[in-house]
């Protein structure tokens, strides 16, 4: 029998085609709207944070009735916790860094 793993936090990275109808442009507003309501906003499609498992099954819900999964991409990367994970940053604007620095996933945005 295998382990079954409890994830709580995930990262969300999406692309929806926008320029393939009026109403593309509309689909972007609202998956932005909805990973809001669950995550942190990251960057310009990227979102991240904790979340529970049942409230990851209505994050699901809720953009796969938004998308159009014939042209739309949402990608979402499930971690046992924030702490499992480390970002390295080749460029940074906001810490004016063109240097590779390692940081973990608490000191993000902060000038250290």
């Amino acid at each position: 029998m295998s382990k079954q793993y409890n994830y709580n936090y995930a990262f969300v990275f999406y692309d929806i085609a926008d320029e393939e109808s009026e109403i593309g442009k509309y689909r972007v507003a609202k998956v932005f709207k909805i990973c809001k309501k669950y995550f942190k906003h990251h960057q310009k499609s990227v979102f991240r944070g904790n979340i529970t498992p049942s409230k990851l099954i209505k994050f699901k819900n809720e953009i796969e009735k938004v998308i159009d999964k014939e042209i739309d991409y949402v990608s979402i990367i499930k971690m046992q916790s924030k702490a499992v994970f480390e970002i390295v940053l080749i460029y940074c604007a906001f810490l004016q860094c063109s240097f590779k620095k390692q940081y973990d996933s608490e000191s993000v945005g902060k000038n250290i």
